[in-house]
C-alpha cells in the first residue's frame, strides 16, 4: 500500500518511536509481537466474535435521506455511535486487550478526553477481570461527568491531569509518566491513532472495519463499493483513520479530515493542527504539531473534549503533506449548529466530535449522483449538558 508504514516505523517522514529508555523494551516487545499475535487465527476468532457478538458490529450504513435532500448527494452515515459504549473507541479497545493478555499484562493503563476512549478502556477491562487506571484532564472530567461516571461504575480508577491545560495533551503526559513507573506489568491502551510505533498502526488496523464495513454495505446499497467522499473529524485521528483505511489506495475517493478550529484559526484558541503546527516530536513520534517558535507545545482548545489535541496522527501528517487527504476546520458554533440540524433532520444527536464532519458539509458543493460517506463516530449524550447550554434549552 502506498501510504503505509515502512519497516522502521514512518510513514513518509512522520513516525518512528522517541521514547525515553525505560520504555524501550515495551515499544520493542510490541513491535515483535503485535502483528504475530493478531494474525494468529485464534485471536482472529476471538477478535471477530467480540466485534459481532459485544459490540453489535457490523455497525449500519444510514442512507441520511433528509439530510441527502438538504445537501443534494446521498449521504450515507457510518454508525460508530450505535456501537457498545457509544463511540468507536470500542474497536481499538478490544484489540488491545486481547492483545495485553496474550502478552501476559496485568494492569491496563489509558488516557481519554472525551472520555468515550476512558469508557471503552474501563469496560474491556471490566470484561476480561483486569486493573484499568485511565487519566484524563482535569477539565475535561467536568465537562464529561457522565464518563467519569461511567469509567468509575466499571470499576476504573479515574486520575485527574491537572497540569498544563488539563486536558487530552496532559492526560497523554501522566499516562506516559506511569508506564515508564510500571514498565513491566502494565500495558498503555492508547486511544488513538498517535505516540510511538507501532501504536499509530495497531490502532489503524483495529479502526480499519470501520472502512471495510462500509466498502461491502456501500456496494450492497449502490453498487459501487467507493464512494465519491469520506469524511471523519480528527483529534489524534483514529476515526477518521478507520474511515480512510481500505480507501487510501483508491485515488478516486475524494478523503475529509475535519479538525476543530475551535473558537478561529487565528483566534488563539483553536486546534486545527494542520494550519497551525509544524514538524515536530510530540508523545513518541515525529507528526505535525502546535508549537512555539522554541518548539514549546501550544495548548490547543476546542468545545469538543477529543478533538482539543495540538497533534495530529504520524499518518495524518503524512496524507495532509502529500495531500491524499484534505485536512480542514470547523469552529465551536458550526460544530453545535451541525448537531442540532442532524438531531433534527434525522432523530439522531451527534458527539459535538462528529458534528465537526456534518458542518463541513455546508462548505461543499455535490452533484446528485455523489455517494458522501461520514463517520458519525459517536453519540451525543455524553454532550447534552453543552448542547443545552449553548442553546438555552
Amino acid at each position: 500500500m502506498k501510504y503505509s508504514v515502512n519497516e522502521q516505523g514512518y510513514y513518509g517522514d512522520f513516525g518512528g518511536a522517541y521514547i525515553p529508555e525505560m520504555l524501550y523494551p515495551n515499544i520493542e516487545e510490541l513491535r515483535q509481537q503485535y502483528e504475530i499475535i493478531t494474525n494468529d487465527p485464534a485471536y482472529r476468532v476471538e477478535f471477530d466474535a467480540l466485534l459481532k457478538d459485544y459490540v453489535g458490529r457490523p455497525s449500519p450504513l444510514y442512507l441520511a435521506k433528509r439530510l441527502s435532500a438538504k445537501y443534494g448527494a446521498n449521504i450515507y452515515l457510518k454508525r460508530e455511535d450505535l456501537n457498545h459504549t457509544g463511540s468507536h473507541k470500542i474497536n481499538n479497545a478490544i484489540g488491545q486487550i486481547l492483545l495485553a493478555e496474550r502478552l501476559g499484562k496485568k494492569r491496563i493503563i489509558a488516557e481519554t478526553g472525551a472520555g468515550q476512549h476512558g469508557v471503552a478502556t474501563a469496560t474491556v477491562c471490566a470484561l476480561r477481570g483486569i486493573e484499568c487506571v485511565v487519566y484524563m484532564g482535569e477539565i475535561d472530567m467536568e465537562r464529561q461527568a457522565p464518563n467519569v461516571a461511567r469509567m468509575k461504575m466499571l470499576g476504573a480508577t479515574v486520575v485527574p491531569a491537572t497540569s498544563g491545560s488539563k486536558t487530552l495533551k496532559d492526560a497523554t503526559n501522566e499516562a506516559m509518566r506511569d508506564w515508564i513507573n510500571n514498565p513491566v506489568d502494565t500495558h498503555y491502551i492508547i486511544g488513538s491513532v498517535v505516540g510511538p510505533y507501532p501504536y499509530p498502526e495497531m490502532v489503524a488496523r483495529f479502526q480499519s472495519i470501520i472502512s471495510f464495513e462500509t466498502k461491502k454495505q456501500l456496494l450492497e446499497q449502490t453498487g459501487k463499493e467507493l464512494p465519491d467522499y469520506a469524511l471523519a473529524c480528527v483529534g489524534g485521528g483514529s476515526n477518521a483513520m478507520g474511515m480512510f483505511y481500505h480507501f487510501l489506495d483508491d485515488e478516486s475517493v475524494k478523503l475529509i479530515a475535519v479538525e476543530a478550529a475551535g473558537l478561529g484559526v487565528d483566534s488563539g484558541h483553536s486546534a486545527a493542527t494542520s494550519v497551525l503546527g509544524r514538524e515536530g516530536v510530540l508523545h513518541g513520534s515525529r507528526t505535525i504539531l502546535m508549537q512555539t517558535d522554541d518548539g514549546q507545545v501550544v495548548e490547543p482548545y476546542s468545545i469538543s473534549a477529543g478533538l482539543d489535541y495540538p497533534g495530529i496522527g504520524p499518518q495524518h501528517a503524512h496524507l495532509h503533506k502529500v495531500k491524499r487527504a484534505k485536512y480542514v476546520s470547523i469552529t465551536d458554533d458550526e460544530a453545535l449548529n451541525a448537531g442540532l440540524l442532524l438531531s433534527q433532520l434525522e432523530g439522531i444527536i451527534p458527539a459535538i466530535e462528529s458534528a465537526h464532519a456534518f458542518a463541513y458539509l455546508e462548505k461543499m458543493t455535490f452533484k446528485p449522483t455523489d455517494n458522501v460517506v461520514i463517520c458519525l463516530s459517536g453519540r451525543g449524550d455524553k454532550d447534552l449538558d453543552t448542547y443545552i447550554k449553548h442553546f438555552g434549552y
